[in-house]
C-alpha cells in the first residue's frame, strides 16, 4: 500500500489543456474514486499515474517516491482496463502468471501468487479454464487477479465495469468492495457512474473542465455539493432547480419563481436572486388533508409523467408558471397525470446557488 499525491500536475494534447494544475492525495489503503462527464479528465489523469500519459508540469510521488519520470514498469501500480485483454489460447492461470514469467519471477513464486490471488477473488475453480469458457464477470475477476499478482502498491481501474450488462454489474461491484475490504490496499477508479463511485468510494474525487469540483465523502458530495455542477451531477433522478428570491424584510423565506413563499433553515442570507436546488425526495405530495393546516411554505402543480418504481413514486409535475419539478411520494401513491397537486420542501434540504455556480451552505 502507498500514498499516491499529484502536485500541480497539467497535460495538454497540442493546444488543448485537458489538466490544468491540479493536485490531490490519495491515502494509503483508500479507496477513491474519480467521477466526472466525458472529456472532463479523469481516465487522462489515472493514465498519467500509470504512467501512459506523461505529466508535462508538476510532481507526481507515490509512496514518498518521485515517480513522473518512471517508466510505467517502474512505478509499482497495476491497472486493470475498461476491455479485459486476455489472451484466448491461454488458461486463467497462464493469464495470471504470463507478466509474472516476462519478469523472469521463479515458478514457485508465480505459482504461490497466482493461487493467492485466486483465493482472494474466489475462482480456484476456473483456473484451468480459457476465455472464451467464461461468462464477462469471471474475465473481469481474471483481469483483476492479474493485476493482484503483481502485489503493486496501488490499483488503478479505468471504467472496468462499463462492458457488463446492469445485473453483472451488480455483483462485480459488491465483489470490488468486498475485494478492497479483505486487501486494505490503495485503490483508484474512474467511471462516469455516480452508483459506483457512491457504493465504492471512501472518497470522491468530482471533476469537471481540467479541474477537481469537490473533493468528499459520498454523503458530503451529496448533501452538500460546493457547487451547482455537483449538485446536477451527482444523484438520480438529478437534483431539481428553481430560481428564487430573497427579498429585504422578508425574513428566512424564499419566493420561487410561481410566486409561491418557501421558509428557508438558516439565516444571514443577503437580499437577491439565487438558483435554489432541491432533490425530489425533498418535495413530496400534500394531502388535501393536509393542506388545510398548512397555509406556507406549499406550491401548486400539475401532475404529469407518474413513475412506479415499487418502493416509491416520481411525480414529474409543472409548476403554474411553466417551471418543472420531480417530486418524490410513496410506493402507494394514488397521484395520476393531470392531477391537480400541492408540493411540500424539506427546507433543511435546500441548496442555494450563486450567480457563479458556488453552494451557499446556511446551516
Amino acid at each position: 500500500m502507498a500514498e499516491i499525491q499529484l502536485e500541480g500536475v497539467s497535460k495538454s494534447f497540442g493546444n488543448v489543456k485537458v489538466i490544468d494544475k491540479l493536485s490531490l492525495a490519495v491515502n494509503s489503503g483508500e479507496f477513491v474514486v474519480f467521477l466526472g462527464p466525458s472529456g472532463s479528465g479523469k481516465s487522462t489523469l489515472l493514465r498519467m499515474i500509470a504512467g501512459l500519459e506523461s505529466i508535462d508540469e508538476g510532481a507526481l510521488l507515490i509512496g514518498g517516491e518521485r515517480c513522473e519520470t518512471l517508466a510505467p514498469g517502474q512505478r509499482g501500480v497495476a491497472m486493470v482496463f475498461q476491455n479485459y485483454a486476455l489472451y484466448p489460447h491461454m488458461s486463467v492461470r497462464e493469464n495470471m502468471a504470463f507478466g509474472l514469467r516476462n519478469i523472469g519471477l521463479d515458478r514457485a513464486s508465480i505459482e504461490q501468487r497466482v493461487m493467492d490471488a485466486a483465493r482472494i477473488l474466489e475462482m480456484e475453480e476456473l483456473l484451468e479454464r480459457r476465455p472464451s469458457q467464461l461468462s464477462g464477470g469471471q474475465r473481469q475477476r481474471v483481469a483483476i487477479g492479474r493485476a493482484i499478482v503483481k502485489e503493486p502498491k496501488a490499483f488503478l481501474f479505468d471504467e472496468p465495469l462499463s462492458n457488463l450488462d446492469a445485473a453483472l454489474r451488480v455483483r462485480t461491484r459488491v465483489e470490488l468492495a468486498q475485494l478492497h475490504q479483505r486487501m486494505k490496499a490503495t485503490m483508484i477508479y474512474v467511471t462516469h457512474d455516480q452508483t459506483e463511485a457512491m457504493t465504492l468510494a471512501d472518497r470522491i474525487v468530482v471533476l469537471n473542465n481540467r479541474r477537481i469540483e469537490q473533493i468528499g465523502t459520498p454523503m458530503e458530495v451529496y448533501l452538500r455539493p460546493a457547487t451547482r455542477f455537483v449538485a446536477g451531477f451527482v444523484g438520480s433522478p438529478g437534483m431539481n432547480f428553481l430560481k428564487g428570491h430573497v427579498d429585504d424584510g422578508a425574513g428566512p423565506k424564499v419566493r420561487l419563481s410561481d410566486g409561491s413563499e418557501v421558509p428557508l433553515a438558516g439565516n444571514g442570507l443577503a437580499a437577491g436572486s439565487y438558483e435554489i436546488g432541491i432533490r425530489p425526495e425533498s418535495i413530496h405530495i400534500v394531502s388535501k388533508e393536509e393542506t388545510g393546516a398548512q397555509d406556507q411554505g406549499l406550491a401548486r402543480a400539475k401532475a404529469g409523467v407518474v413513475e412506479r418504481l415499487g418502493e416509491r413514486t416520481l411525480v414529474y409535475c409543472t409548476l403554474q408558471d411553466g417551471t418543472r419539478l420531480i417530486a418524490q411520494d410513496s410506493g402507494r401513491s394514488g397521484v395520476r397525470p393531470d392531477d391537480d397537486i400541492w408540493l411540500g420542501f424539506d427546507t433543511q434540504a435546500m441548496h442555494l446557488f450563486n450567480p457563479s455556480g458556488e453552494a451557499l451552505h446556511l446551516n
